[in-house]
């Protein structure tokens, strides 16, 4: 196998990781999508308040993937657990460990802050992921729907209700 190393992104790798999530955006088709910026992206992993955290994995050197996630909450198993947002891989790096190595850990970053869950989402067409994350023992939550608004429908939510509680 070749050489890679997966290491936590620094302040100097946001452009590569930008360039990598529109690779990711345009694979997925959604690049309709993409809001991100270098700005947002850096005040996101790197501001005051860091919401989300990235590796990056290197094959001799070159950019091969990367994955982003942040920390979760669960009041059922009453700990902390991640969520991956994002896990890419570039064509001429795949099925050579480095999806797996990114995987594995972001799973060791998770155990060893007394993590209780790791959680992700991946498209339905994409079979590939579907075949490597249940080759690693992941389980399909079929029972369970993601939901989703986006900026504009939140703000006609809370324009349709006023002010929210909480």
């Amino acid at each position: 196998m070749p050489p890679f190393t997966v290491n936590p992104a620094l302040p100097t790798d946001v452009p590569i990781l930008l360039e990598m999530v529109r690779e990711l955006a345009g694979f997925e088709q959604l690049a309709q999508e993409l809001e991100v910026t270098e700005d947002l992206l850096q005040e996101a992993l790197f501001g005051e308040n860091p919401v989300a955290h990235a590796l990056i994995a290197r094959m001799h050197g070159r950019p091969a993937g990367y994955a982003v996630f942040f920390r979760t909450f669960s009041t059922f198993v009453g700990r902390p657990g991640i969520f991956l947002d994002d896990l890419f891989v570039r064509p001429p790096f795949r099925k050579l460990g480095v999806g797996r190595a990114l995987l594995t850990r972001v799973a060791e970053i998770g155990v060893a802050t007394g993590g209780g869950r790791f959680e992700w989402i991946t498209l339905r067409w994409n079979e590939n992921a579907f075949r490597f994350y249940r080759s690693i023992g992941a389980s399909v939550m079929n029972e369970w729907a993601l939901l989703r608004m986006d900026g504009r429908e939140a703000g006609q939510l809370i324009g349709a209700k006023g002010r929210v509680a909480v």
